[in-house]
């Protein structure tokens, strides 16, 4: 994949368009000409005269000119003649819809080799695919894209990026009232990536906001770049990052990889870019009309208003998984809504506002503007429509009206929830789009939408991050360090250590001990999981006690450490780091010593950290309650924790190429004031 930025504009907004192929290329025409196509389309058939009343063409020579794009649906050995002939001439880019590459590698032999000369064959002359459907641009009219899709014309609206195409027809067929400018698939990106899309159609003016299905990222570098464009033209970016059963990298010497598994080094790269998160296609399409007609949001707070008492209990238990709060009700809203629902609703946020102005008009559009008066980043009322072929909706779309009508009225942010997908009609999601108001399908995709839409908002108000730490692992074996090696290489960064000695002979530990002054530990070097072999010792009080136990290791250990006991401490503390595929470097803080496995409580930080990052991680963590002083116990030493945390930073980020993956478990958080210790630390690295 390419990543030096280039302009996609030719083929995805095009103003000539080339189809070679027979039935699927003879689609890509019909669906042109549905949609309006302004640009000329030129068929390339070595028989046919015309298709669809167009001259056909014999060749790419034959062509008036070099196509802006192409849509190349033949058989996969001819498409890479197309695409060279086509790069030849200069075109704009192309669409390869023809599989049997990489995609089939494990049953196709060559498939490998095929994709390769796919990618050589068009050099810089972009291409998607293969193995790809294309691409939809609803706001030109331009669809390369061999089958039906249930779009219409937009004047503005969202872009949504997928590797499946699939998964793009599925979305066309939306009936949620989401204005859909681009649907853009990728296949198997054999070149150009859903990242490098996303950043040229973020730029166009009348894109308001970008969705992403993802299942691999292809480009750190270009899913930055696009983090960046998002910033810089205020357009959010949210997206489905799927493959979360994948399984940890494994790692044979730490408890690190367990912690930090594929899926949540996704979750810390997306968090550190800003770039929203979502669950499931339902919250992803929700999320987009919130974008689209909002934004980000300034904060996670929200109002709920509905006439039942059930439908306010669903919002609120359903709040209560998210990060959303329902701040309570300003005195100022008080006196008004008293006097327009009358003494017997009880006022609070979510509120209830019974059936008592079902159906006027006026005084719910009084209630509702005494809500929307609250500052509130998002206000949402719960209505569930009556099927319209067999019920009458009038009542309902008068409170859509009062809702339109409060929107209006105060600038609020408004929303309709379905608690029922299906009790939404689309005209009507439709119409409340033109009108300004989100129409949610479903309480929990409203609510997964609300907290997406406002941690983007909060990311956008923090200082842009830094560029990811790029890493180039060598060549060499990795070894794993002798624990005094890997606490002597961390200290020189400011991790703090016990003092300790390193003695060969068991005769020359009891020495060592008196001089460090008891209680001691003593532990065998050379050995990764001392505690599983014997080979470490605790409390030791006698020089007696140390040279035993020495004795005792010496047919495992390749001498011994003997450090001075740290003090009792308030909590202890894992700071691991590992090396991911995809991501590089990433560390992981989180309750550690034998909590590590059985609480499951671990922060993942990417690199480099910030101060900020470091203190938001420790302060995320279950065991921060420890920290905090839990009943009566005395309060940890957190600033100590976040320096040993920030000096693990550094000297990854300092021997970046080399670290292959480091355990510190555990770290002792002493009472405030007293510090944090490392107790144990296993550092495996590529020493050239």
């Amino acid at each position: 994949m390419t990543n030096t930025p280039r302009s996609l504009d030719r083929l995805t907004r095009p103003k000539t368009i080339a189809v070679f192929g027979g039935k699927e290329a003879r689609r890509v025409i019909e669906q042109c000409d549905k949609m309006g196509f302004a640009g000329e389309i030129w068929p390339v058939h070595p028989k046919n005269d015309e298709i669809l009343g167009r001259k056909c063409y014999r060749s790419v020579a034959d062509l008036p000119a070099a196509p802006d794009a192409s849509f190349v649906g033949v058989n996969r050995q001819l498409t890479i003649e197309i695409i060279r002939e086509l790069a030849a001439r200069g075109a704009g880019g192309a669409v390869c819809y023809a599989s049997g590459f990489r995609e089939a590698a494990s049953e196709l032999a060559d498939g490998d080799a095929l994709q390769a000369a796919l990618v050589e064959a068009a050099g810089d002359m972009p291409i998607l695919g293969p193995n790809c459907y294309g691409f939809i641009n609803m706001l030109d009219g331009a669809l390369m894209w061999p089958d039906q899709h249930g779009m219409l014309r937009v004047d503005r609206g969202v872009a949504v990026l997928t590797q499946s195409s699939n998964i793009a027809c599925n979305i066309s067929m939306q009936s949620r009232g989401l204005p859909l400018a681009y649907l853009m698939t990728a296949g198997n990106q054999a070149q150009t990536g859903l990242a490098e899309l996303a950043c040229t159609v973020i730029q166009d003016s009348r894109v308001t906001a970008i969705g992403l299905h993802v299942e691999g990222f292809d480009s750190l570098e270009t899913l930055e770049r696009l983090a960046g464009l998002s910033r810089r033209l205020k357009k959010p970016v949210a997206m489905l990052k799927v493959g979360k059963s994948e399984a940890a990298q494994l790692a044979t010497i730490s408890h690190t990889a367990s912690l930090a598994g594929n899926d949540r080094v996704s979750s810390a790269l997306l968090e550190r870019l800003g770039i929203g998160r979502v669950e499931t296609l339902p919250e992803l399409l929700e999320t987009l009309k919130l974008l689209h007609l909002y934004g980000p949001l300034q904060n996670a707070d929200i109002s709920s208003m509905s006439c039942s008492g059930g439908e306010a209990s669903l919002m609120a238990d359903a709040g209560v998984k998210r990060r959303i709060s329902y701040p309570p009700l300003r005195e100022e809203q008080l006196k008004p809504l008293r006097e327009t629902l009358g003494p017997m609703v009880t006022l609070a946020n979510p509120l209830d506002y019974h059936t008592f102005v079902w159906g006027n008009g006026d005084k719910q559009t009084a209630a509702f503007t005494a809500m929307m008066q609250g500052g509130y980043a998002l206000n949402l009322v719960v209505l569930d429509f009556p099927r319209l072929d067999r019920c009458d909706a009038t009542d309902w779309l008068t409170t859509v009206n009062s809702v339109v009508a409060a929107r209006k009225a105060t600038g609020a942010n408004a929303g309709i929830v379905s608690s029922m997908a299906e009790n939404l009609p689309e005209q009507v999601a439709e119409q409340l789009m033109r009108d300004g108001v989100v129409p949610f399908y479903g309480i929990e995709e409203a609510l997964a939408a609300t907290e997406t839409a406002a941690f983007i908002g909060a990311a956008w108000k923090a200082p842009a991050p830094e560029p990811l730490l790029r890493t180039a692992p060598g060549s060499a074996e990795a070894v794993t360090l002798n624990e005094d090696e890997a606490k002597r290489e961390l200290s020189a960064f400011g991790l703090a250590v016990p003092p300790g000695l390193v003695e060969i002979d068991p005769e020359d530990t009891g020495p060592a001990a008196e001089k460090l002054g008891f209680p001691v530990a003593l532990k065998g070097r050379g050995i990764a999981h001392k505690t599983e072999a014997g080979a470490v010792k605790l409390n030791l009080r006698t020089a007696g006690e140390v040279v035993a136990a020495a004795q005792a290791m010496a047919g495992t250990a390749n001498g011994y450490l003997v450090e001075k006991m740290a003090g009792r401490p308030v909590a202890e503390i894992i700071i691991g780091a590992m090396r991911d595929p995809v991501a590089g470097l990433v560390m992981t803080v989180g309750a550690g010593g034998i909590l590590v496995e059985l609480l499951d409580d671990s922060a993942l930080i990417t690199l480099p950290a910030s101060p900020e990052t470091i203190s938001a991680a420790i302060s995320g963590l279950k065991v921060k309650k420890l920290l905090d002083g839990y009943r009566g116990a005395p309060r940890g030493d957190i600033a100590a924790l976040e320096q040993a945390v920030a000096a693990v930073a550094a000297y990854l980020v300092a021997n970046a190429d080399e670290i292959e993956e480091l355990d510190i478990n555990p770290v002792l958080v002493l009472p405030e004031g007293e510090g944090a210790v490392a107790v144990d630390a296993l550092v495996k690295r590529r020493i050239s």
